[in-house]
């Protein structure tokens, strides 16, 4: 692993650093390299970028491996873009021993590492399931990450290496995304999961997701990458429980699945960063206004 002390600030990083705020525009068109393109957040944000204009270059991890420092920086220097977006998960496994490590937290250290030696903007997304079960929400940017086990423990501790790799870095935790249809991971393909295994959707009225649809998250983003350095969180709930959330959803895909009413889990996931306007769920959803 590569790791050093605070960079000396460039004018480049000086540049990004006066930006004003994630709603602030820069007009210039972008060249974007996306780890994840294929994913479920990558395709909306591919669609986002094109859409306004931007220059997007996908990672293909066939052709460059993700464990060898000198390839990667290599394919990064070539491509040459104005930011890398970091939005790889080990979604699919291949059975290489320690391979969500490998991609949640050794990949993303090295790309930090990588992108400060350059001067490259890195934005690296994260989870709200940094945050435990067991932790209080609404959770804002000053609240602490506290996930013991699992993929959200393998975020946390990417969150806080990525940041110490190149502290000119962009964190940003993302909820659970809704998309229209099943076919990627998203809240959708749950829903259809659970009413085939089950013939209904179990929901709880007291837990409130972290959550928001993919165009809105997509639109986040772009606007993220356009913002000063730090830490950013992106979620369109306000107020609504799994079970509201979920009853929305079957009316506007014309009740599509049965939500039963549950007690379980008890949480509070909600994520609030007042500086990301997200359009909120009841204007997505008008059955939970």
């Amino acid at each position: 692993m590569r790791a050093g002390g605070a960079p000396p600030c460039t004018e480049r990083e000086a540049a990004w650093s006066s930006m004003r705020a994630p709603g602030a525009q820069y007009h210039r068109r972008m060249k974007v390299l996306v780890t994840g393109l294929r994913g479920t957040v990558g395709r909306a944000l591919e669609t986002r970028l094109r859409g306004d204009g931007h220059q997007v270059i996908g990672w293909d991890r066939a052709a460059v491996p993700i464990d060898r420092y000198d390839a990667m920086e290599r394919f990064v220097v070539g491509a040459a873009p104005d930011v890398v977006v970091n939005l790889a998960i080990a979604s699919q496994p291949t059975g290489r021993d320690r391979e969500a490590w490998l991609v949640n937290y050794d990949w993303p250290s090295e790309l930090a590492w990588i992108c400060r030696q350059h001067e490259l903007r890195f934005v690296h997304a994260s989870t709200a399931m940094v945050f435990s079960p067991a932790a209080a929400g609404p959770f804002t940017i000053e609240s602490t990450p506290d996930a013991e086990h699992g993929y959200g423990h393998e975020k946390r501790m990417a969150e806080a290496r990525v940041r110490y790799q190149n502290p000119q870095a962009t964190v940003v935790r993302l909820g659970w995304q809704i998309g229209d249809a099943p076919g990627s991971n998203n809240m959708i393909d749950y829903l259809d999961h659970q009413a085939r295994e089950h013939g209904q959707v179990a929901a709880s009225s007291r837990w409130l997701p972290a959550c928001s649809f993919l165009p809105d998250t997509a639109a986040a983003l772009v606007r993220v990458l356009t913002a000063a350095p730090g830490l950013y969180q992106i979620d369109a709930n306000e107020r609504h429980s799994m079970f509201e959330i979920a009853s929305a959803l079957s009316d506007h895909h014309g009740r599509r699945w049965r939500i039963v009413e549950t007690t379980e889990p008890v949480q509070d996931q909600r994520m609030i960063d007042p500086r990301l306007a997200v359009t909120p769920l009841a204007r997505r959803l008008p059955a939970l206004a």
